[in-house]
């Protein structure tokens, strides 16, 4: 596990891996080397057959501001007026958010501060999210002239539609509780408590097989793009690969036996 200057990483004995944003001075925007090393990251914990859940947290008060605009707007200066390199930014951005939602690990975003535009859309990626109750979020775009287009992906596959486009067009900041309330994140929790919170919770999942959760992340993201029928149909087959798992048989065994299963993530 290799640091960098803005992504720190750190993984502990119950295999769970920190990911730190560590660019505070940018409000830890996702830049083009955060990006890039956010999505390296991601790929080496779904590879590292130690790591069994994934905390996305950071430093400073800022969570994350999206993205760097002041990257963006150098851009302008290509001939093309920065078309070309929008692209590749929106492209190397989107490709992230997909390998956090694609990684065979759990992703638990643990909020501090601000996640606005892009840094909201990364909450909204992850498969948890725990925040403090001082944390705020937004898609503040239509105040620059910049519908937030993409984080909306991200936004309305968490949030209703309703919730999701009041975000949209008014780009108002939100509390944490009022996040909870509307499915953005799973709990606020008081600042103090917000890092055993979220340990707390990523422990209760790197007690399970890692192979069934990878099972079961990649069907749920699966089966949530299909009509219901198609859904059934997908998803009764999973359970039956899943039954003849060495694991699902194990963990059967224990619970008949009244005993503790022994994994062994196959």
């Amino acid at each position: 596990m290799q640091d960098t200057d803005i992504l720190l990483r750190d993984l502990d004995d119950d295999g769970i891996l920190r990911l730190t944003l560590n660019d505070s001075g940018r409000r830890n925007a996702l830049s083009e080397a955060m990006l890039e090393a956010l999505a390296q990251a991601i790929a080496d914990a779904g590879e590292n057959s130690q790591v069994r859940v994934v905390v996305l947290a950071a430093n400073g008060p800022a969570y994350c501001a999206g993205h760097d605009l002041k990257e963006m707007t150098a851009g302008r200066a290509a001939e093309d007026g920065g078309q070309a390199y929008f692209a590749k930014v929106m492209a190397m951005c989107s490709a992230t958010m997909q390998a956090i939602v694609n990684c065979p690990k759990p992703v638990i975003a643990e909020v501090t501060g601000i996640a606005t535009a892009a840094g909201c859309q990364l909450v909204a990626s992850c498969d948890l999210a725990f925040a403090a109750d001082t944390a705020q979020f937004s898609t503040p775009g239509v105040h620059i002239g910049l519908f937030c287009s993409t984080p909306m992906v991200a936004l309305s596959r968490n949030v209703s539609s309703k919730h999701a486009m009041e975000m949209l067009l008014t780009g108002d900041m939100i509390p944490a509780t009022r996040a909870e309330d509307i499915g953005l994140i799973n709990r606020a929790v008081p600042s103090a408590d917000l890092r055993e919170a979220t340990m707390g919770m990523a422990r209760k999942i790197a007690s399970k097989s890692v192979m069934i959760l990878a099972t079961g992340k990649r069907a749920f993201y699966a089966q949530r793009e299909m009509p219901l029928a198609e859904a059934y149909g997908y998803a009764s087959s999973v359970m039956v690969e899943n039954m003849l798992a060495r694991d699902a048989e194990e963990g059967i065994g224990a619970f008949l036996e009244k005993r503790s299963p022994q994994w062994q993530d196959q």
